[in-house]
């Protein structure tokens, strides 16, 4: 999250006038890697610090590689890893039709000696949408003094979104010892067979205008990698995006080239973004029910997901 500090250094008067757009917008997806989070899951039989009492649970998904309607998760449950691991509060919103739909199709499992890998193709089918907006609310009251006297805070991030069919894969890399895994990496890959990730990233500037907090200089990165890992220190997420470019830009072959030039550019200035100690913990249980042929996995309970009211929408 943003600290005062680090965006009085920040915080600038006026949107540089020149140079190109990744050089403008891969600094802001850094500045966003240190100042907020994803801004992209912990067992529900997790442990309850004493004293308190257990928090209700998340939505569990269907992970058995069956067919039919009966296994298959609505996207919105699948995403529900997002407010998991975000730092912030988030509104998730649905398209009303319900036809959004996720469901395991296959898993590889590859053990050599202590290690173990497991590969999860999963699909997504109809066209609907799950939208997770990041209530940002906070920082505008942090920061209201210095954008009415007209300074920006910049790069926020608005909201993760996905949109339509794909498909993907959750790779799990692991050791094993005396018959118990332990996972080290989950990788969650949207763009598999060589499909368009249907996952974006939508980021904006903050600006007091005409009496209010208008939003400005907004672009999406589609991305095609979230990945998390075990390690000592704060919990991260690390993040490859296929492109970027502005909100309003069209679809024509040359925007859809410059953004992917521009996607290539970003993935060598993001560094791992923080996350939630408890989502991140949760993606590695998530990867461990995967590796284990778990039928079901059940979330735990994400406590910064606001009702439909609650958040700051597009």
């Amino acid at each position: 999250m943003y600290s005062l500090p680090m965006m009085d250094a920040r915080l600038c008067a006026q949107r540089p006038a020149k140079g190109p757009l990744y050089r403008e917008w891969t600094t802001g997806l850094v500045a966003l890697a240190q100042v907020c989070c994803l801004g992209l899951p912990l067992a529900a039989t997790g442990a309850v610090p004493q004293g308190e009492a257990p928090a209700a649970a998340g939505p569990t998904l269907r992970l058995d590689c069956a067919r039919g309607p009966s296994a298959e998760n609505p996207v919105a449950d699948f995403m529900y890893f997002v407010p998991l691991i975000s730092l912030e509060p988030v509104v998730a919103a649905t398209n009303p039709k319900g036809d959004h739909r996720m469901r395991v199709l296959s898993a590889t499992r590859r053990i050599k000696g202590a290690t173990f890998q497991v590969t999860c193709e999963f699909e997504l089918s109809g066209n609907g949408y799950e939208r997770n907006l990041f209530d940002y609310n906070r920082e505008i009251r942090l920061h209201e003094e210095q954008l009415k006297r007209g300074r920006l805070l910049p790069h926020v991030l608005a909201a993760i979104n996905v949109e339509g069919p794909g498909r993907g894969t959750i790779e799990i890399d692991g050791t094993q010892a005396k018959g118990a895994q332990t996972v080290a990496e989950v990788r969650m890959r949207f763009n598999a067979h060589g499909r368009s990730s249907p996952v974006t990233i939508a980021l904006r500037d903050i600006r007091y205008r005409d009496g209010a907090f208008r939003p400005v200089n907004e672009v999406v990165a589609r991305v095609n990698t979230l990945t998390f890992q075990r390690k000592p220190g704060p919990p991260k997420m690390e993040v490859s995006v296929a492109s970027l470019k502005p909100k309003d830009a069209g679809d024509s072959t040359w925007q859809n080239l410059k953004g992917s030039l521009e996607g290539m550019a970003v993935n060598f200035l993001i560094p791992p973004l923080d996350v939630d100690a408890r989502g991140h913990q949760a993606m590695l249980d998530f990867g461990l029910a995967l590796a284990a042929g778990a039928a079901t996995f059940t979330f735990p309970h994400a406590a910064n997901l606001l009702p439909p009211s609650g958040g700051q929408g597009r």
